[in-house]
């Protein structure tokens, strides 16, 4: 296959095949935009048991992956670069660096599992580490695949329609607007107007001015993160009822 390569390995394949086979990512692998490929660590095991785990030195609970079936699997198969360890010790995966592994022409993530790995993977085999956020799970397999989608859905021609990576949640710092659909009136809710206006550029507005609202609310830390509201936003809200002039702030508004 000629698509993006992701190279996946673990000692779960049949976990992790399952998954990537099914929605956008299983799409992208049928279409060829996608190569992503799982690497069974226990392949590349010795032993009668194909063991990839060992006890600690100094002691300790839990058991630790071996360096050698690691090594032997990554320098068998040579995966595209960067490789990735799962680990709570790694940078904090976001959107920002989703676009900047879909820019890099492929990568690699290595799923650990048990107490952990040992250090000599971490010096002298992965590139790097990458974290999903600060909760304990019991290895790398779920991680890998949030990684794998949300990567895999920025390559070009896996998703339908290009414009739903860019008008989408932190695509612009942000949250996204809220969504409707059919019908117009459900129960006693109906569907604001400006939607069905037709007009095209206040529909863009306030979408805009919506994002801004729900990010102030719900992620006030992305506000910071641009530096506080701007002029332009201020004006924006208040286009549509969001800001209170007296205040100088913004105020809720039922969306």
């Amino acid at each position: 296959m000629s698509g993006f390569r992701i190279d996946v390995f673990t000692i779960f394949p049949k976990m992790l095949d399952s998954a990537v086979d099914e929605s956008v990512i299983g799409r992208g692998r049928r279409g060829g935009q996608l190569d992503v490929r799982i690497h069974d660590l226990r392949a590349h095991a010795t032993g009668v048991h194909q063991s990839v785990d060992g006890a600690p030195f100094g002691g300790g609970a839990g058991m630790v992956m071996s360096p050698a079936p690691l090594f032997a699997a990554v320098e068998a198969i040579e995966p595209a670069r960067p490789l990735l360890c799962l680990s709570p010790a790694g940078r904090c995966f976001d959107q920002s660096m989703a676009r900047e592994l879909a820019d890099s022409g492929g990568f690699s993530l290595l799923c650990g599992r048990y107490e952990g790995i040992d250090e000599r993977v971490r010096q002298h085999l992965v590139d790097g580490e990458v974290s999903v956020g600060d909760v304990v799970l019991a290895g790398g397999e779920v991680p890998a695949l949030l990684i794998v989608e949300a990567v895999g859905r920025l390559v070009p021609g896996v998703l339908g329609n290009a414009a739903s990576t860019t008008e989408e949640s932190f695509s612009d710092g942000l949250l996204e607007y809220p969504h409707y659909t059919r019908p117009a009136q459900f129960r006693d809710w109906t569907v604001p107007e400006v939607l069905r206006s037709g007009d095209h550029g206040r529909v863009e507005r306030w979408r805009k001015a919506q994002s801004l609202r729900r990010t102030i609310d719900r992620r006030p830390d992305l506000i910071a993160q641009r530096g506080g509201l701007s002029e332009a936003d201020s004006e924006l809200l208040a286009e549509f009822g969001l800001l209170n002039p007296a205040e100088g702030v913004a105020r809720r508004s039922p969306l």
